[in-house]
Order: C-alpha cells, then sequence, then structure tokens
C-alpha cells in the first residue's frame, strides 16, 4: 500500500530528515541574518557590507555543516544532495527525505529571521531590500547569464566538496568538513557572488521566497516570482555537470599507442 510504504519510508529516514531540517535552519538563520542586520534600516550592523554578508554565510554553512554532520552528513543543499548521488556517492533513495528536510529548515530558518528582524522590516521602505534578506536577486537582469552564473557557482562548490570533504560512512559529508566547506563558499561569495547573489542552493532561496510571500511586512512587494526558477535549476545543473566531471576524472587513464 502506498500510505504503509511512505510510514515505513519516513521512519526510516526521521533522524537523517531531522538532522537535514535543523542545519538548513541554521544555515538560513545566520545566513539570511546577516542579510537583514546589513541592509534593514536602524539595526547594529546596517551598510556594514559585502564582506560581512559572505562571511556571515560562510559561518551559517560552518555551524549547520558542524551541527548535523554526524547525523545525516550536513549536506543542507539540494544541490550538494542531487551531485553526491549522481556522483554515485549517495543513494537516490535517500534524496526525497533529505530536500524535503532542507526545504522545510530552509523555510522555518527564514521565518525566525522575519520574526527576530520585524520591527526592522517594517521601518525599511525599500521592497528590494526586504526581498534581499530572504532569497536572492540579480545585480544585472539577464536570464541567461544570471542561470550560467549559478551553474558556474554550484559547479564550484559541489566539486569541491567532492575533494574537500572528509566522508563517513555512507560516503556523506562529515563534521570535520565544516570549515573547509564554509571556507569555499566564502570563497564563492567574494568572487563569484556578485552577479546573482550566488544562491547556489535551491533550498536556500525558493523556502525563504515562500515565507517572503506569506509573512506580513509593511509596504511589502511581491517575491519576484519570474525569477524563482533560476536560483533552483541553475544550481541543480552545476551539481549535475560537477559529478560529471567527477566521474570523468575517476576513470582510469587510457593508454594511446
Amino acid at each position: 500500500m502506498p500510505t504503509e510504504f511512505i510510514t515505513e519510508y519516513i521512519a526510516e529516514y526521521i533522524t537523517e530528515f531531522t538532522a537535514e531540517f535543523i542545519g538548513t535552519a541554521l544555515l538560513i538563520l545566520l545566513g539570511d541574518g546577516v542579510v537583514a542586520n546589513v541592509v534593514l534600516k536602524d539595526t547594529k550592523g546596517n551598510s556594514s557590507g559585502w564582506i560581512v554578508i559572505t562571511f556571515g554565510w560562510a559561518m551559517g554553512v560552518f555551524v549547520g555543516v558542524f551541527a548535523v554532520g554526524g547525523y545525516s552528513g550536513a549536506h543542507i543543499n539540494p544541490a550538494v544532495t542531487i551531485g553526491l548521488a549522481s556522483a554515485g556517492l549517495f543513494s537516490w533513495v535517500s534524496v526525497p527525505v533529505y530536500v524535503a528536510g532542507q526545504m522545510c529548515g530552509a523555510a522555518f530558518g527564514a521565518f525566525l529571521v522575519w520574526v527576530m528582524y520585524n520591527q526592522h522590516y517594517n521601518r525599511t521602505e525599500d521592497q528590494g531590500l526586504h526581498l534581499a534578506t530572504f532569497c536572492t536577486a540579480p545585480a544585472i537582469r539577464s536570464f541567461p547569464n544570471n542561470f550560467i552564473s549559478e551553474v558556474i557557482g554550484t559547479f564550484t562548490l559541489v566539486f569541491g566538496v567532492f575533494y574537500l570533504a572528509a566522508p563517513i560512512e555512507g560516503n556523506e559529508i562529515g563534521s570535520l568538513s565544516a570549515l573547509p566547506v564554509a571556507l569555499l563558499v566564502f570563497a564563492i561569495g567574494l568572487s563569484l557572488g556578485g552577479t546573482t547573489g550566488y544562491a547556489i542552493n535551491p533550498a536556500r532561496d525558493l523556502g525563504p521566497r515562500i515565507v517572503h510571500a506569506l509573512v506580513p511586512i509593511k509596504n511589502k512587494g511581491g517575491s519576484d516570482w519570474s525569477y524563482s526558477w533560476i536560483p533552483v535549476f541553475g544550481p541543480i545543473t552545476g551539481a549535475v555537470l560537477a559529478a560529471i566531471v567527477f566521474i570523468l576524472l575517476k576513470q582510469p587513464n587510457i593508454a594511446v599507442g
């Protein structure tokens, strides 16, 4: 029976779902939180700049991965999950529950940011700044170029994860990999983040974007759904390409006579 299968599936993966939920919620709480601190009106960190934002996101990755790495491998990113599965390092059977945990955790983390900065949202008149604390938007709106930016950024992330992350049982990311992965995200933000705000994570963008559409904010604008597909499919494409290159590099050299 389908119902029995779903029940057994959930029971088997409840730890992994919970861990991915918590890890991704921590990532978004600290990541979207640093953006809110920098861009919203009358905060202590107002106008502190791009370096603060990129470092805050890197620390969000560090905390999220370190906190739950021993339970689920701490993918905290559907692109990482799909990239590992595409490379044969992770079971496709586990992908749906990981992605579900990541999406729900990202939405919850964004909701907590809204709760914490609620008064500052209502004091900030710029609707674009409201949206920026939830999800990404391009500096120059050009869908082909924006898509390519997300592909390149996520390729760099996932390909780096293949080599930087110390695997634990099941070839997943372990908590010891928290620092190098965080530094990788920091580097991507500094070097590649200027075009689209480097979503490089479908859950990081889509979950908070949904929350933005739902929560009450004074003078809130739209959630820019016309752009929302790019930070979802761009990262997935980049992750699959990284897996393909990883597989090709693992193949034995063919002697040429």
